[in-house]
């Protein structure tokens, strides 16, 4: 029982209280046929972290949900850079 709650204690100790769940929205500008959203969209939802994925044509931007635990707005504006649509991120991260 000791053993139990010492590794219980040691769990909530190395896990990152501070984790949430951001969303950010980045400006694509290249984006410019059908096939560009879904490309964007495949590089954002590989970057590990990432809970969602919302392409848009129309106004050229991804709107993504991650936990900041694991990544963060830079890497996501680096995912879409590498899939040829270098992206800026609109705003703060919420």
């Amino acid at each position: 029982m000791k053993k139990l709650v010492a590794l219980a204690a040691l769990a909530t100790l190395t896990s990152p209280l501070w984790a949430a769940t951001q969303t950010v929205t980045l400006s694509v500008p290249d984006m410019n046929c059908a096939a560009c959203p879904i490309t964007v969209k495949k590089a954002l939802t590989k970057v590990p972290g990432v809970n969602k994925a919302e392409v848009n044509l129309e106004r050229r931007e991804a709107k993504v949900t991650f936990d900041d635990a694991k990544t963060n707005a830079e890497a996501l504006r680096l995912a879409t850079k590498d899939a040829g649509y270098p992206s800026t991120v609109l705003g703060a991260a919420k």
